[in-house]
């Protein structure tokens, strides 16, 4: 089933085309408010290059689950 969603907030204009396949494939600068130099210093601390990197790793995840936990938004 495919599936779209208006992602011209949450991702640079440069890549608001993209699928969402090609989108946790783009580096993690590719997200809004994320600038090279953030990317870097997750690459450099975490490992983390692109999109997925970011959605896959465990303490990004623990510290989202925990505030949904909350109930904040």
């Amino acid at each position: 089933m495919p599936v779209t969603a208006d992602l011209s907030k949450l991702v640079d204009k440069a890549h608001q085309d993209k699928t969402l396949a090609e989108l946790v494939d783009a580096p993690v600068a590719a997200l809004a408010g994320v600038s090279d130099g953030d990317a870097k210093l997750l690459k450099d601390a975490f490992g983390i290059v692109t999109v997925g990197d970011l959605g896959r790793n465990p303490y990004f995840r623990t510290a989202s689950a925990l505030v949904a936990l909350t109930g904040e938004k």
